[in-house]
């Protein structure tokens, strides 16, 4: 007897179909939600978003699962956590293939990402991306201890390119991208969902390598399980897989919304702009518009068996069986076995409700492809990146999404009436016909790369394309997903721009102009022409500064930049270092062109001899060139630079406003200085420092009021250094404070002795570097040992140059308020030579002017000098100064001195500068006379 459909069968069948359905429910045991745990190979990411948005949106909960999701410590503790009963399901890679053919009974349930996001980064090199550099550098590719972690597709990858591992200096990865940026690593594996993001964050050029580059295409993350959990618990797999699967589609179609649940209930690791980076960098991997998530193919991991073979992993002709999952149908009619055991009176009533629960299904499955069709166009079509289906042969666009139609700023209708090359900018076109004539050929499966589209309005948009072959019929098709990067390029070139050249100038910077020098070299040696490198720095532009204000400065910095560029060829380099210091490289020089060094120096020195137009004021600089040759005076960078600054410095030192070339003579002087310095440090811990004092003469009575503390230097080997070569090192160095605290320690402990055994008024004078006025704390500690000893401030005068009152700045100007506070005096030494204006005089309160003896020398009854000295010292009597002269070696300019009035004399008539004992002597026979009081 044939079968009825439901709707026609008797009452009494229908009835007992009932009563049968009902029994079964009721017989049906009620399942609690069962426990199960999900390991992660890594801590929470987007890498993991499914399996948040199934737990988050019930998906496991309506399949009667209470699931717990835990992070990993490495990418092989989901395989040990699950075959040791600790998890029944992870998440791990292709690496799982190997572990089974091992013996380990591991199952894939599916496959989430179609394509692994493994690759290979370096530092970006000067020229075209060649994963070869690897060779002998120092690599971080997985764990040592486990190649299979992260390890297995690299190497793979690296052999096929014909780089063995043992050529690697390979280091145990630390996963932290900073090793790559500081230069600890030359190259590890990263994910490329991961990893680039933080690199372009720090702004760091680099090149990725990926294996796919030769055809070595590995699944990504996994989801799988034990033969133990499918043989105990089948229904519970299939339910578990499901949801999974489930909760996949729902988040790569939501990705602000799964960033935000991460960041809320997960983990807080990386911020939102890195999750959705990690989003949209999953979209070409996973591809859930194109592919089921959880879709596997046996042939892909046939694929990966095979590289595996390759790589002396695995034997030839391995059988992977019971590997991937296969859903046991006959368990979905369990119950139909439990009502036909019942009893042989259910069996027709058993087989109509098999018939009708068969057609059931298929109207079902009819259901879910026709939603999963409508699902799949709608994340198509609202799909973040741009995508489109393009014939591989002719290039025409044969469907693409809003997103892409967006980018490209294009209708549907022009898109579909133009080629992939027809919208590419010109430059960009040949590379990637390449890259598809070999999609063509099946020599790759797919491609990456950035290139520029060219708007209908003439603007140009930069994007990421990944192109994956796609089987579609007869003809060949090939997938493209772009990402708009235009912002980040305009930023990458930003970036690159602030870290070559010069903001203020232009011009290249210091790392720009090693760069070019680098290349100039190279070319240097291969063709033996010489590099020339001018070091050129301003003279008096500090002037410029402190009187016109440093935007004036920056002024005439930029014409600077302007005239020196004008001066050289294009194929010259000009740079500044900084500062008022730019540099020029003159490569590609011959004989002849050796001649015309010292035209192009001239040239620039006569055109920063012309005065600067500031605003409404004028500025007059010169320069000083330093002029060193490759390869004639140094073999490096380094040493060519330093050799030309010491020439700069030989025409500072020669008068300003010249060049000089470097000489090895230069050299010997630089390291003379050098090791000078070095002694110098431990001149005073090694006592080798002595006080001088030379006698200031009262000129009307010939007394001595007064006397100046020198310092003088007894090398250990060299004897006596002048203070005229030592000082100027002792300022640059900084330990002119040093010194100077030891000489004033040193000369009031002396003049204690002398104001208490010979005369009370006596006075000592101590110079005063500007940089001691820099010194922190001021001259409290001075100002402290003067009351230990029990010495008024009026004791000491302290002389200080012209320059510093011309750079008197706020601290300046506090440390002589500290000084006339504390009683102590101030002298204006070497005074005429400098820029002192009468204004500074009667600003800061100074008490002694000292001329120059550049005056004292020449002095004769009608001579200029003689002039200017009776106006110094008509001038400073009349504002209350003393004056001192300086330099008084005759009778004849004692006398003429003393009859302008002049108060004091110094000078060789007098004494030399003699060792303190020396002057003790000569100041207590003095004495001997009469006890000279204060003026």
């Amino acid at each position: 007897m044939p079968f009825l459909p439901p709707a026609r069968a008797p009452a009494g069948l229908r009835r007992l179909a009932l009563l049968a359905g009902l029994a079964l429910v009721l017989a049906w045991p009620a399942q609690a939600q069962e426990k199960v745990v999900l390991q992660l190979k890594h801590s929470h990411q987007f890498q993991f978003a499914g399996y948040y948005a199934a737990l988050e949106q019930g998906y496991y909960r309506e399949a009667g699962l209470d699931v717990r999701i835990l992070e990993g410590a490495d990418g092989n503790e989901p395989e040990r956590a699950v075959l040791a009963g600790k998890a029944q399901y992870g998440v791990g890679d292709s690496s799982l293939l190997l572990a089974r053919l091992k013996g380990k009974p591991v199952v894939v349930l599916g496959v989430v990402f179609q394509h692994s996001p493994y690759a290979l980064v370096m530092a970006q090199g000067t020229a075209a991306p060649d994963v070869h550099r690897v060779a002998g550098k120092r690599v971080m590719i997985g764990t040592l201890s486990n190649d299979l972690s992260q390890g297995d597709e690299l190497m793979a990858y690296l052999r096929k390119e014909g780089i063995q591992p043992s050529g690697l200096r390979r280091l145990e990865h630390s996963y932290n991208p900073d090793d790559l940026i500081t230069g600890k690593v030359d190259a590890m594996s990263i994910f490329t969902t991961n990893e680039p993001d933080l690199l372009d964050r720090a702004g760091f050029p680099y090149d990725i390598y990926s294996p796919r580059n030769a055809g070595i295409d590995f699944y990504g993350d996994n989801l799988f399980t034990s033969e133990q959990e499918i043989r105990d618990h089948p229904e519970r797999v299939k339910a578990f897989r499901a949801a999974s699967m489930r909760g996949w589609q729902y988040a790569m179609s939501r990705h602000d919304e799964i960033a935000d649940l991460i960041l809320n209930k997960y983990s807080r690791r990386n911020d939102r702009r890195h999750l959705l980076y990690e989003a949209r960098a999953m979209v070409p991997l996973v591809q859930p518009v194109l592919v089921e998530v959880g879709y596997m193919n046996p042939d892909r991991w046939q694929h990966i068996a095979d590289v595996y073979t390759d790589l002396g992993m695995l034997p030839r002709g391995a059988s992977f069986d019971g590997f991937l999952y296969q859903a046991d149908s006959g368990r979905a009619l369990a119950w139909l076995y439990r009502v036909l055991a019942a009893g042989g009176a259910l069996l027709v009533l058993g087989a109509g409700v098999h018939v009708a629960l068969l057609a059931r299904e298929r109207r079902r499955a009819q259901e879910a492809i026709r939603k999963g069709e409508a699902r799949f166009r709608t994340m198509f079509e609202a799909a973040p990146m741009g995508i489109a289906l393009i014939d591989t042969a002719s290039g025409q666009f044969r469907d693409i999404n809003p997103r892409y139609l967006e980018i490209a700023g294009r209708t549907l209708a022009e898109m579909k009436a133009s080629s992939w090359r027809d919208i590419s900018h010109p430059d960009d076109v040949a590379p990637e016909q390449e890259q598809v004539a070999r999609l063509q050929a099946q020599q790759i499966a797919g491609f990456k790369l950035a290139k520029r589209l060219l708007r209908p309005n003439g603007s140009v948009v930069w994007v990421d394309a990944s192109i994956t072959t796609l089987d579609a019929g007869s003809k060949a098709h090939h997938l493209c997903m772009i990402e708009d990067i235009t912002d980040k390029k305009q930023t990458e070139a930003l970036v690159w721009q602030q870290a070559n050249f010069d903001t203020l100038t232009q011009l290249p910077n210091r790392r720009m102009f090693q760069n070019r020098l680098e290349q100039a070299i190279v070319k240097s040696r291969r063709d033996g022409s010489r590099v020339a490198i001018l070091f050129i720095d301003l003279d008096h532009f500090k002037e410029v500064n402190d009187t016109l204000g440093h935007h004036q400065g920056d002024v005439l910095l930029v014409d600077a930049a302007h005239r020196i560029g004008a001066c050289v060829r294009e194929c010259d380099t000009v740079a500044r270092l900084g500062g008022d210091e730019f540099t020029v490289i003159l490569s590609e020089l011959d004989a002849a062109g050796l001649g015309r060094v010292e035209t192009i120096a001239q040239t620039i020195l006569d055109s920063l001899r012309a005065p600067f137009p500031l605003g409404a004021e004028q500025a007059f600089v010169s320069a000083s060139i330093g002029i060193t040759l490759f390869p004639d005076d140094a073999a490096s960078i380094e040493d060519l630079l330093k050799h030309a600054d010491q020439a700069m410095y030989a025409a500072k030192d020669a008068g300003r406003n010249r060049f000089s070339y470097f000489t090895p003579a230069l050299q010997v002087a630089a390291l003379n200085r050098m090791r000078l310095t070095n002694d110098l440090r431990g001149a005073v811990k090694g006592q080798q420092l002595e006080l001088y004092f030379q006698p200031i003469v009262h000129l009307r009575s010939g007394r001595i009021h007064k006397a100046e503390a020198l310092v003088r230097w007894r090398h250990p080997v060299r004897g006596l250094v002048s203070p005229m070569e030592f000082i100027p090192l002792a300022e640059a160095s900084g330990l002119i404070i040093e010194i100077g605290a030891w000489v004033f320690r040193e000369a009031v402990r002396w003049l204690r002795r002398w104001r208490s055994e010979i005369d009370p008024a006596f006075q000592l004078s101590v110079n005063q570097s500007p940089l001691e006025f820099q010194r922190d704390g001021g001259y409290q500690a001075w100002l402290a040992l003067l009351g230990e000893l029990g010495l008024p401030g009026q004791a000491v005068v302290i002389e200080i140059t012209e320059g510093l009152l011309l750079d008197a700045s706020s601290s300046v100007v506090d440390q002589l308020l500290q000084l006339r506070d504390g009683g102590i005096q101030v002298a204006l030494d070497d005074f005429g030579t400098g820029y002192c204006s009468l204004s500074y005089l009667k600003k800061f309160d100074i008490d002694y002017l000292k001329i120059d003896r550049s005056f004292t020398r020449n002095l004769a009854p009608d001579s200029s000098d003689m002039a200017l000295s009776d106006a110094i010292i008509v001038m400073a009597h009349k504002l209350g100064l003393h004056v001192i002269a300086e330099g008084v070696e005759t009778p004849e300019q004692r006398d003429l001195l003393a009859a302008a009035g002049c108060d004091y004399g110094q000078g060789y008539l007098f004494a030399r500068p003699m060792p303190a004992t020396e002057f003790d002597a000569l100041l207590r026979s003095s004495a001997d006379t009469a006890i000279v009081t204060s003026q």
